[in-house]
């Protein structure tokens, strides 16, 4: 696969394709040291900027660095992720044009960001990387810690 990283319009540095790419297409893998997810945590506590994916239910993390850490986020992604006995492999969900740059929906599941914003200008974006099922999380936590607030007051 022909990849390059560019400079993208959703986030700093993106991740490019030279060549037209079929749909069902493993594309590339995402590669890099495992490391649990408290090593991660401590390692990348005052970084701005992680390449960081979650394996299983999250315990463990590939700490990314290879050409697939370039790949940003889109709520209208034209690639999936799929993970295979620890491998993550980046799988092309639609036919993707040459020079077109690849994406992914995050779909992300924790985090010390609020909002985790979106930058990805889909027609349809959610605003936030986080995972729909992240976003209903985060607002009943909210809407229940706002309705303990107002007890205490008017206590």
């Amino acid at each position: 696969m022909s990849l390059i990283i560019r400079s993208s319009a959703i986030h700093a540095a993106g991740c490019y394709t030279t060549a037209p790419i079929k749909k069902g297409t493993r594309v590339t893998e995402y590669t890099g040291p495992l490391i649990t997810k408290d090593v991660a945590d401590e390692k990348y506590e005052n970084s701005p900027t992680t390449y960081l994916f979650g394996l299983g239910n999250g315990d463990m993390v590939i700490d990314g660095h290879s050409t697939a850490m370039f790949i940003n986020h889109s709520c209208d992604p034209n690639c999936e992720t799929d993970e295979v006995k620890g491998r993550v492999w980046i799988k092309a969900i639609r036919n993707i044009a040459a020079e077109e740059e690849l994406t992914y929906d995050y779909n992300l599941y924790d985090g010390d960001d609020d909002e985790a914003l979106c930058n990805c200008g889909a027609e349809k974006c959610r605003k936030t990387m986080y995972s729909p099922e992240e976003v209903r999380r985060r607002a009943r936590a909210a809407r229940a810690a706002k309705k303990k607030t107002s007890k205490k007051k008017k206590q």
